[in-house]
């Protein structure tokens, strides 16, 4: 059974400019929302956005983009057309022949390979930066892919899948919001983004929106000249400045003050600056990246986060999974910060460490093994030199019965109980889908059955709706 989206809430818009862009491996098309009205995507001449790529159908889905009732506001909504392979939104399959609420910055993964985003109204247009953005219709040159960086692992699906579109989106100038918890790796996404993209030669500069005092953050970014303020001896550019012709990391975006969002949003939409005591604005050319681990969105509807700043950066957004939602890519993680060390982890050392929820993800992950090389000398590596803290997962209510039969505290326990938080983690990551739970252990689908019924987990009921 196929995971349908069917209960997303429907973002309304107002009635302005947007573009349907869609990216693969080798080229990417665009066209401008109509007024009111549909755009088909498929591989067929006869479609509105052609996409000349073997995983997508002839006609593959259809973006629709119109009022609601008699009001003047409109929305938008997507509907795959019965393709072979298949589209999903936010991690879950697209319902055949349903027409499904649709919000900017939103991805579409059209069959495994092609992604689609629809760019909001004051989002500058995705496109390779040196060519002017005239046509309505372009194929750049190839980008080259975009491996993960030395020392980064993503062997499993999810971060295999954040990085072919980080992959496809590199190439152009839109901006990114990369979000993720603390730990997962933004800020070396970001150096990724901008080494695969045409401003690679020039500054990758990073501003912590967090560690710098609220009244200093303007200085900081915007620069200031002698004398205006105290402390200000010489003038002094900012890292807009700083940044031009390349880009601008701006890690937790989240924490700059109303005042700042204001200034911030002027200089994306100007392109200029104005350093603090001058009158004098100055063009720069910048790419900006954004990285936050709050949500961004249910600032905006608190009204802590500027809405129009929130779709300024959320031109593509990429979400970095926590480590507990990638297991595959423990061991080669423990590889990796162990180095020669990982021959002597013991067996339950290893269990300990995957059964870890990793509140940290992989900062903390690094942390706890150079500290257990440390301790360990040339000696094995076992628990204590682990040094664990924070919840793990029996000790959320939620999964804490133990399998039937007797309680087990041989290794073989140990890692039976492994094996059933796996699948436990794996149900909750696919919303109860069963199919792509097996699928995501790597196991036949009757396995996977097999021990849901062995470890005593109730099977999810058919027909659950909206996982994500």
């Amino acid at each position: 059974m196929t995971t349908a989206v069917t209960d997303i809430q429907e973002t309304s818009v107002k009635p302005s400019g947007g573009r349907v862009v869609v990216l693969w491996d080798g080229g990417v098309v665009s066209r401008t929302l109509p007024p009111e009205g549909s755009l088909v995507v498929g591989r067929s001449t006869s479609c509105d956005l052609q996409v000349d790529h073997k995983g997508v159908s002839r006609r593959h889905l259809r973006v629709s983009w119109g009022h609601r009732g008699a009001s003047d506001e409109r929305h938008l909504t997507v509907e795959d057309l019965g393709s072979s392979n298949g589209s999903k939104l936010r991690g879950a399959s697209l319902a055949g022949s349903t027409s499904v609420p649709l919000a900017f910055g939103d991805v579409v993964e059209v069959g495994r390979e092609v992604i689609l985003v629809v760019q909001g109204p004051g989002v500058p247009r995705l496109g390779v930066a040196a060519r002017a953005p005239e046509p309505d219709q372009e194929t750049p040159d190839v980008a080259p892919p975009l491996d993960p960086p030395e020392g980064v692992v993503a062997e499993s699906p999810t971060m295999r899948a954040v990085f072919r579109q980080a992959h496809l989106v590199a190439r152009g100038d839109i901006p990114v919001l990369i979000c993720g918890e603390t730990g997962t790796g933004k800020e070396v996404l970001a150096d990724a983004i901008h080494r695969a993209s045409s401003r690679a030669a020039r500054p990758l500069v990073k501003f912590n929106c967090a560690a710098v005092p609220e009244a200093l953050v303007e200085s900081e970014l915007f620069g200031h000249v002698r004398g205006a303020f105290s402390g200000a001896e010489r003038d002094r550019d900012g890292l807009f400045i700083a940044a031009d012709g390349g880009t601008l990391m701006l890690d937790e975006v989240g924490e700059l003050s109303p005042a700042v969002q204001a200034k911030l949003l002027r200089a994306l939409d100007a392109r200029e600056v104005m350093r603090v005591g001058e009158t004098r604005p100055r063009p720069v050319d910048v790419r900006v990246l954004s990285a936050t681990h709050r949500g961004l969105e249910q600032m905006v509807t608190a009204g802590a986060f500027r809405q129009d700043l929130w779709f300024r950066i959320n031109g593509f957004r990429l979400d970095l999974p926590p480590l507990r939602a990638r297991p595959e890519d423990i061991d080669p993680l423990l590889k990796l910060f162990l180095a020669e060390a990982e021959a002597r982890l013991t067996d339950a050392a290893r269990v300990a460490l995957h059964r870890h929820r990793w509140p940290g993800n992989v900062r903390e992950l690094h942390h706890v093994c150079a500290r257990a090389r440390l301790l360990a000398g040339d000696g094995p590596v076992s628990t204590d030199h682990l040094q664990l803290t924070g919840a793990r997962p029996h000790d959320d209510p939620r999964v804490s019965s133990p399998a039937p039969g007797a309680a087990d505290t041989s290794l073989g326990g140990d890692l039976r109980e492994l094996e059933r938080q796996r699948i436990v983690d794996a149900l909750a990551a696919t919303g109860g889908n069963q199919t792509q739970a097996a699928r995501r252990l790597g196991m036949p689908r009757r396995t996977f059955v097999s021990r849901l019924d062995a470890y005593g987990l109730p099977r999810p009921r058919k027909g659950r709706r909206g996982a994500t």
